[in-house]
């Protein structure tokens, strides 16, 4: 089942226990990084460039449902439709 990532204006819900906060995501993902060491060896990454991203499975942390996993908007955005979807 594909799941969406949530963005600015929606977050997921688990339609099973209704969880909002707690979930456990696997996804697979190809990037560029650009690695920066000090002298003292500590690397810093400080650009990725991503080139795919999926998202392979998400559960709900809570309840373990990995297929009731929905978007809906983020509190506040319940009312304001234009806000979620666009005009």
């Amino acid at each position: 089942m594909a799941v969406q990532l949530p963005d600015a204006n929606t977050r997921w819900r688990c339609g099973h226990c209704g969880n909002l906060t707690r979930f456990d995501v696997v996804r697979s993902r190809t990037a560029a990084e650009y690695w920066h060491f000090t002298i003292g060896g500590e690397p810093e990454i400080e650009e990725v460039e991503v080139s795919s991203e999926d998202v392979e499975r998400v559960a709900c942390r809570w309840c373990g449902a990995s297929d009731r996993i929905e978007l809906v908007p983020r509190h506040g955005l319940e009312d304001s439709p234009a806000e979620v979807g666009g005009p």
